[in-house]
């Protein structure tokens, strides 16, 4: 016996959060449908549930985020669709997910703000990620003096 639902099994679901002046998870979703040939697309208070084959889900993700680089972000779901573990139908009300979603949205308002403060980004486009400093760390001999020179 499976632990989830085969009906999704060889899917894949990605929830993609909006936070966006301009656009609302309704403008979301029917950019979503328009594209989504045979993808499962739900609507939700944050964004978007997206269901399917690994490629198509992805395909369309990316389109989404096209829309609004510093205002849409992805992530996976953690558990698929049915799982005993987590399905509301078993444990009753909603699943514990979206208590960590409350709780990213509040985050990525941060986020996008800053994404849209970088300097010379032209508005839309997301930048490259920084260099790693080449910078030495701190020696394992220098940490020690320093927290020995803590304790007494």
């Amino acid at each position: 016996m499976t632990a989830y639902s085969p009906r999704y099994a060889g899917s894949v679901t990605r929830y993609v959060f909006v936070e966006s002046p301009e656009m609302t998870p309704s403008d979301l979703a029917i950019r979503a449908y328009e594209i989504s040939q045979g993808v499962m697309i739900k609507e939700t208070c944050f964004g978007l549930q997206v269901t399917g084959k690994e490629d198509d889900v992805d395909r369309i993700v990316s389109s989404l985020r096209a829309l609004d680089p510093a205002h849409i972000f992805v992530k996976d779901r953690g558990f698929p669709p049915g799982d005993r573990r987590r399905c509301r139908a078993n444990l009753g009300g909603a699943r514990p997910g979206y208590f960590g979603h409350e709780f990213e949205i509040g985050l990525i308002r941060n986020i996008s703000k800053g994404l849209e403060a970088l300097p010379g980004r032209p508005p839309g486009e997301l930048p490259n990620p920084p260099t790693p400093s080449t910078k030495p760390g701190l020696d394992a001999a220098r940490l020690k003096k320093i927290i020995e020179s803590q304790e007494s």
